[in-house]
């Protein structure tokens, strides 16, 4: 005869086979676009800009497929001019009668690094479109968005955080595995904006062709498959990614240990939009299928 579990073992099986529901928010310029893309690597079902009233439905849309996904990350913020984001208790209370619970991470900065990163970005802001300074449009902002931070389960700062300490965190509380796993990130950059200072292995792209020269390609990135294709036609460019991903599977498994817990690998080229996105997407592809379970992709110049 087979014992029934008991109350506790039933809680943590269905705690285990409910699906997670993340809430994305925040101001624009502190990272949002950056955590819905790390959650996406951790291979959850992203979705951006949804207005707040059709959270619940769009879950329960989700929820007619045959097999609904484990992990979803919405992200919500002052874009929907016209959603009421004071009601996000109504609508998280509306998520808890599916069986699910919705939990909001609301990212801030100071208003000093927010300026700093519209200058270097070049951005405009949501709220721009007004008449609004930049300082205006972020004043305005938190307003805004007040509600959504006084409901937060976790606020994170990012004013002293750079891309790889933010994606860490996320991956160490959100991903399936350990946070003691090492995890990687794969960067491109363009070197006339400088060297991340972060990276821990950078490799030079300059040498290889160039899709910028052609007229038909330049308006793409190397996340597109028609530069995808030029490049892979490429043998010199077969060639830099047969010895890059030797380098890499040789040393990289060097680094595990309790003392390291994440390495960027870092692809720069001349206008970081072509090869070094490229490369970095291709090696990251590879790391995958050697089984590294922590991996992260981040564009500089396309972010």
């Amino acid at each position: 005869m087979t014992s029934l579990p008991s109350t506790s073992e039933e809680t943590q099986q269905t705690e285990a086979a409910s699906p997670k529901v993340v809430i994305v928010s925040g101001l624009s310029g502190s990272g949002k676009s950056v955590a819905l893309k790390t959650f996406e690597d951790l291979d959850y079902y992203c979705v951006d800009n949804l207005p707040v009233e059709l959270l619940p439905s769009f879950v329960r849309s989700l929820m007619r497929d045959d097999v609904l996904p484990q992990q979803i990350a919405v992200g919500i913020d002052v874009r929907s001019r016209h959603s009421d984001l004071g009601k996000l208790a109504q609508w998280r209370a509306a998520l808890a009668q599916l069986g699910l619970e919705g939990k909001l991470i609301f990212f801030d900065a100071s208003d000093e690094v927010l300026l700093r990163r519209y200058s270097d970005t070049r951005r405009r802001h949501p709220l721009g479109h007004s008449g609004l300074s930049l300082q205006e449009a972020i004043n305005r902002e938190r307003e805004i968005i007040a509600p959504l931070r006084a409901e937060a389960d976790v606020v994170i700062d990012t004013s002293a955080l750079n891309v790889h300490q933010m994606r860490r965190r996320l991956i160490g509380e959100f991903a399936p595995t350990s946070g003691a796993a090492l995890s990687l990130l794969f960067e491109s950059f363009a070197y006339k904006r400088g060297v991340p200072a972060d990276a821990d292995f950078v490799f030079d792209a300059r040498v290889l062709p160039n899709p910028h020269w052609d007229p038909e390609l330049r308006p793409y990135s190397g996340r597109d498959r028609r530069v995808q294709e030029y490049l892979q036609s490429q043998a010199v460019v077969g060639q830099y990614v047969e010895q890059v991903s030797q380098f890499l599977d040789t040393w990289l498994p060097r680094l595990r240990g309790e003392t390291r817990s994440y390495v960027t690998v870092a692809f720069g080229c001349t206008g970081g939009k072509h090869r070094s996105v490229f490369l970095a997407e291709t090696l990251a592809r590879h790391a995958r299928e050697q089984g590294w379970e922590e991996v992260a992709t981040f564009h500089r110049e396309l972010e």
